[in-house]
């Protein structure tokens, strides 16, 4: 009984775990906002390259 008490009380690598949780939280946010900022970045890239394309296809 007495291992498991000093494990309950020992706070050593506790830091870096919470570092570790922070880092999962930030990419799980990342990787959320990329995935709802996907849809708006690809129409806008087709909308740029078809309003280059246009004057290149009347030109040539």
């Amino acid at each position: 009984m007495t291992f498991i008490n000093k494990l309950a009380r020992d706070e050593a690598g506790a830091t870096a775990i919470e570092y570790g949780l922070i880092a999962a939280l930030i990419a799980v946010a990342a990787i959320t906002a990329m995935g709802a900022l996907g849809g708006t970045l690809t129409n806008t890239f087709n909308k740029v390259q078809g309003d280059m394309q246009a004057p290149i296809t009347a030109a040539g």
